[in-house]
């Protein structure tokens, strides 16, 4: 992990988000079944992790499971979540001693008995962590949010800001207390480049970086390369820079 202060001032207090793209690919290249890469890919979600705080990251959102991915075999869909509720159970301990707060957003109507105690007891026993906020997506669809969001808003929203007013009632709809607000960085593994559905009303502004490297390859390294590249964009959301300045 870096220890240049200039990167851990310049990006203090942002929103990463992160797909977590390749984990298949990665098993199908060696011959193992596409169950053995989600496996491959919990490390370098621990690596990920333990290293945003001192990128400056104070927000961290992983997608885990999309809504879409039900269409996968029931196998893998079973073997990743069964990964995220170990994940959960075995990290709560360290989430609380490192200050990481844990929130899940996604439905959750769905999602096996097991998997919903693990994530109720990740959030209720990490809910004082303050120095990351660690989200994970599990049957998650950003338009299904947003549909969901738009029936409950409110016109009075619309007499103040109305996409404040609207934004917290999407962060509702992902369960209240586990608003992350906008993303700054959106990272993508696996070569692919595309959103797949994931957080689009707040990566309405985010800087884009794709990775070639598959999940279960993305480690520190490529993390810090990918931060120093949004480092590197000009973020002006919208507006014009003044002459003479940067």
């Amino acid at each position: 992990m870096t220890s240049d202060f200039a990167m851990q001032s310049k990006t203090r207090g942002l929103h990463a988000a992160i797909i977590m793209d390749g984990n298949g690919r990665w098993a199908e290249l060696r011959g193992l079944p596409r169950g053995a890469g989600h496996v491959a890919g919990a490390a370098a979600v621990e690596a990920v992790v333990r290293a945003a705080e001192g990128f400056g990251i104070t927000t961290l959102t992983l997608f885990a499971l999309s809504s879409d991915n039900w269409s996968r075999p029931a196998s893998e869909v079973d073997a990743i979540l069964m990964l995220v509720s170990g994940y959960l159970d075995a990290h709560v301990d360290s989430c609380v001693q490192d200050g990481v707060r844990v929130s899940v957003i996604g439905r959750r109507d769905r999602l096996p008995t097991r998997v919903l105690e693990s994530v109720e007891r990740a959030e209720q026993t990490t809910a004082a962590g303050a120095r990351l906020h660690l989200r994970i997506a599990i049957d998650y669809s950003s338009r299904d949010a947003i549909v969901r969001a738009a029936r409950h808003f409110h016109v009075r929203y619309a007499e103040t800001d109305a996409r404040e007013g609207f934004g917290r009632v999407l962060s509702l709809e992902n369960h209240a207390g586990a608003d992350g607000g906008d993303v700054d960085l959106l990272v993508r593994s696996g070569g692919e480049q595309r959103l797949s559905d994931f957080l689009l009303w707040e990566c309405a502004y985010a800087e884009l970086v794709f990775s070639p490297k598959l999940w279960p390859d993305f480690d520190v390294a490529e993390f810090e390369r990918c931060v120093t590249e949004f480092q590197s964009r000009d973020r002006r959301f919208g507006a014009v820079r003044e002459k003479g300045v940067g």
